[in-house]
């Protein structure tokens, strides 16, 4: 098994807006095509970290609309799931127009599974003469479950956990080591793809520039003096702008790592504009960037895919933090380790809200900290066991957020996802 390609195979591809809605959709997509007829009524019941990344963000193509419910709708009326994650792509102002009359008439209905842990998404829709179920589970794009009128017809068997479970298994038992030597086995084809990555991703920000959220007033801070011009501000730009355009809702794909497209943007632009900046060469650039996307995924795999602290602080940028490491010093596990622990100190208690606008803001951040804790990291400089959680090597820190993630904060989504219910069942003054 190739652990890299494995990993970008599953966990790198293209994304079409925030990725919880969109699985939302394609759940709805799957089961819509499978009942082969017009929906009378659709049931949706989402974990709980589905349902806060649903809430607040813009889908695209819908002239500024949000939520998971017309996210469902648009799926069912699409029924097209081999648009995967770019379903977003076949909405136009016809599909738009039939989704919004299925909420109005609230044909569409959405639950949320209370205490359940990692990403599950079931869809229940019934016709004149059919039902059926359907359920993504584990993975944003796994159906493990499809059934209709009582017979199965796709059963993986793996329920919640869903599938592509052995080269995670194997992943999880990696060391830090292991994935810098993964990194560095990169091929032409991992090279062409990780490239393809950079310039969606580079393109997605160029385009953000043009609104005037985060990135815009990052970019006018720097022209009236407040911050300087340097890899700091021009990554933060990058970042900030890209993470404003999909938040936005805009018609664009980037690149996700660990599937989701903010923690693309900084497991891949951050390492690619320091070692821009620092003339490092492209391949070795992309090779950081391989390992930026190896560490991101094992990150996850103890904190969890959706977890109650901010992916894009405590996992993209770990993995870009290691990334500018290794443009530096190469395998050098004593300074990766470091980075890794300082990333982990600084930002490990950020909540996860939410995909919304706001998301630019703790890009940001972990940004600007994955290039700090890589300097001190590259200088053997960082955090020890000897302070707070951070453990006697990466592999254990990254362990012991594990566990503050999945057992400490194991009531934060539910108490959120209260909040947020609470919100919408609030009129509007």
């Amino acid at each position: 098994m190739n652990l890299l390609k494995e990993v970008l195979k599953h966990q790198v591809y293209p994304a079409m807006g925030c990725t919880e809605p969109v699985t939302v959709a394609l759940c709805a997509a799957h089961a819509a095509k499978l009942l082969g007829e017009p929906v009378q009524e659709g049931l949706f019941v989402l974990d709980p970290g589905t349902y806060k990344n649903g809430m607040g963000v813009t889908l695209p193509n819908t002239r500024g609309q949000k939520g998971n419910l017309l996210a469902a709708a648009l799926g069912m009326v699409i029924a097209r799931p081999e648009l995967n994650m770019e379903i977003f792509r076949a909405v136009t102002a016809t599909v738009l127009r039939r989704a919004q009359a299925l909420v109005r008439r609230q044909a569409v209905k959405i639950g949320v599974l209370p205490g359940r842990q990692g990403l599950q998404v079931e869809a229940r829709l019934t016709s004149r003469r059919h039902s059926v179920v359907c359920v993504i589970a584990g993975s944003h794009t796994d159906l493990v479950l499809a059934e209709k009128d009582g017979r199965k017809i796709v059963d993986s068997g793996r329920g919640a956990a869903g599938g592509n479970a052995r080269y995670k298994k194997v992943l999880q038992s990696c060391t830090l080591k292991d994935l810098a030597r993964l990194a560095e086995r990169m091929d032409a084809q991992d090279a062409d793809w990780i490239r393809r990555g950079v310039e969606m991703n580079l393109a997605a920000a160029r385009q953000g520039m043009k609104l005037k959220k985060v990135g815009f007033y990052l970019q006018d801070l720097m022209r009236k003096g407040y911050l300087l011009d340097d890899v700091f501000s021009s990554s933060k730009i990058l970042t900030a702008c890209a993470t404003d355009l999909r938040m936005d809702g805009r018609a664009v794909p980037v690149m996700s790592s660990g599937e989701s497209g903010n923690q693309g943007i900084v497991a891949i632009l951050v390492p690619w504009n320091v070692g821009q900046a620092f003339r490092v060469p492209d391949r070795t650039v992309l090779r950081s960037i391989a390992l930026s996307h190896l560490l991101n995924a094992y990150v996850k795999l103890f904190t969890g895919g959706l977890a109650p602290i901010c992916g894009c602080a405590i996992a993209a940028g770990v993995g870009a933090a290691a990334a500018i490491v290794y443009q530096r010093n190469g395998r050098d596990i004593p300074g990766l380790t470091l980075a890794v622990n300082n990333v982990i100190s600084d930002l490990g208690g950020m909540l996860c809200d939410g995909a919304k606008s706001g998301c630019a803001l703790k890009v940001v951040s972990s940004t600007d900290c994955a290039i700090r804790s890589a300097y001190m990291g590259i200088h053997h400089y960082g955090i020890t066991e000897q302070e707070g959680f951070v453990g006697r090597s990466a592999e254990e820190t990254i362990r012991n957020l594990g566990r503050i993630s999945s057992v400490g904060m194991a009531a934060v989504d539910s108490t959120i996802v209260g909040i947020m219910l609470d919100k919408q069942a609030r009129p509007r003054p």
